[in-house]
């Protein structure tokens, strides 16, 4: 089986052997196809998730974290990411990708390319991988300052 070097959420998860690369297709297969049923299932549903995003928000807990997606899911904007450049690195009961993100944030009226350093953190529960943490950075002051604007209209 070939190495995924770009995950997109697009891949044939029968194919997939490696549970911690699936977990990451799962997670944005949910992402690119605006999924909260499947977004749930991907993150740890407790006060322990934590996401941090390139607005500048710390989100504490799944009932939070899952007002964002549902935010992002059902606006007016359509925001299309995938992983590359990307290692993963693990224990027994928990794993963390680390790598970038390339995607765009698209309205009726304008579109902006993304690139985001990211992290994410997986915790085993019950033999099932379950996102617990993410870190999402923009490094480009432009780009964040035009994302932040676009978001918060």
């Amino acid at each position: 089986m070939k190495e995924i070097k770009i995950i997109t959420g697009k891949e044939n998860v029968q194919n997939i052997q490696n549970l911690e690369i699936l977990a990451l297709v799962k997670f944005y297969q949910a992402f690119n196809d605006r999924n909260l049923k499947l977004m749930k299932a991907v993150w740890l549903n407790t006060k322990e998730a934590s996401m941090n995003n390139p607005l500048g928000g710390i989100m504490r807990g799944w009932s939070a974290i899952e007002s964002v997606y549902d935010k992002i899911f059902n606006g007016k904007a359509t925001v299309y990411v995938e992983f590359y450049d990307f290692t993963i690195h693990k224990t027994k009961d928990m794993f963390f990708a680390t790598g970038r993100e390339r995607g765009y944030f698209k309205t009726d009226e304008i579109e902006i390319q993304l690139a985001i350093r990211t992290s994410r953190i997986f915790k085993k529960i019950n033999g099932e991988w379950k996102q617990i943490q993410h870190h999402g950075s923009i490094d480009n002051p432009e780009l964040l300052k035009k994302y932040q604007k676009l978001v918060r209209k």
